[in-house]
């Protein structure tokens, strides 16, 4: 038990040491697979402790019982006084868990009801930047929708089931291409085989312009600038994008990506044609959003799930509502 409780010890210290140079920014860290490998070893804690270290409480909780009530009754049969002792209290005390079950078998419940919840039903993201502004702004936390375009197993990402194609105006989240241990979200506008074309800040898909109403003008914090505000329709769905008008329309590309050659930059800005098993996605913030613009496409294996709720922002409660 020594040595079951010191190694016990020296995992938690490694995972309490991971979480502070994570924190701190020494590391990046990689919380899927902590909460994997969480849910992994307190299951086998906890198994262990179902099949083996309870019952065997049990069985020397029951022995040191019978022996304490021996003891009394022989003390009783040779007319002495009994002892003191409350045997319920040290049958108890033997039956409580140490502490490195604790710990461990006594957080799987909730570390696998959690895993289970984040993994394949909804996952929580904060939105970190203004890309996404109107539609998202800086601080909303959002629900994405895990099983929508498939289950994926977690950190492996295998396909689990095949799940809805994302649609043309879905909010998407995905990994980031240049960087999959970043998650990105932007909205999805081309699909494969599609030709979209964003020429002058308008936009077009396979040749049709897409419907732009002009809104009032949107004061963007973010930049710090008056956007002009417009609302498109795509997919069946409307939603607001802002444009800048001090920003010239020519977008410039990054470094190489897969399948750059789709794609063909102007001084009016780009064309791309959309590799299969792959989408085009921009930001609602169109000035200010580096998106498949500048990085390219991204491929069907990065895909993370569908933003579907902001369920709080702590600066406007109003915030909280479908994702348009």
């Amino acid at each position: 038990m020594k040595a079951i409780a010191v190694i016990t010890g020296a995992l938690l210290a490694a995972v309490a040491a991971y979480i502070a140079m994570w924190l701190t920014g020494q590391i990046e860290g990689n919380f899927p697979l902590l909460l994997l490998l969480a849910t992994v070893v307190t299951g086998i804690y906890w198994v262990a402790e179902k099949l083996y270290f309870l019952p065997k409480r049990k069985r020397t909780a029951q022995a040191l019982a019978a022996q304490l009530e021996s003891r009394q009754q022989s003390l009783q049969a040779q007319g002495l006084q009994n002892d003191e002792v409350d045997v319920a209290g040290v049958v108890a005390k033997t039956m409580r868990q140490p502490w490195w079950l604790d710990w461990t078998a006594g957080l799987f419940p909730v570390i696998i009801v959690v895993f289970v919840l984040r993994s394949f039903v909804y996952e929580p993201f904060r939105i970190p930047s203004g890309s996404m502004i109107p539609t998202l702004l800086v601080g909303d936390l959002i629900l994405v929708n895990k099983f929508a375009y498939g289950l994926r197993m977690p950190v492996f990402n295998n396909k689990l089931t095949e799940g809805e194609k994302p649609a043309r105006g879905d909010v998407m989240v995905f990994r980031f291409p240049p960087n999959p241990k970043m998650d990105y979200i932007k909205r999805v506008i081309g699909l494969p085989g599609d030709v979209v074309s964003y020429q002058n800040k308008k936009l077009t898909i396979n040749g049709q312009a897409i419907n732009s109403v002009a809104q009032p003008d949107f004061d963007d914090k973010d930049s710090m600038r008056i956007a002009k505000q417009f609302e498109e329709t795509i997919g069946g769905r409307s939603y607001n994008v802002l444009n800048i008008e001090q920003v010239p329309a020519m977008f410039t590309s990054g470094d190489n990506f897969a399948f750059k050659d789709n794609c063909k930059y102007t001084i009016e800005g780009v064309t791309c044609t959309v590799p299969e098993g792959h989408y085009f996605v921009m930001g609602d913030n169109r000035d200010n959003s580096l998106d498949s613009r500048a990085w390219g496409f991204v491929p069907q294996d990065n895909i993370v799930g569908k933003a579907v709720v902001v369920w709080m922002n702590l600066s406007d409660f109003g915030r909280i509502g479908k994702i348009q």
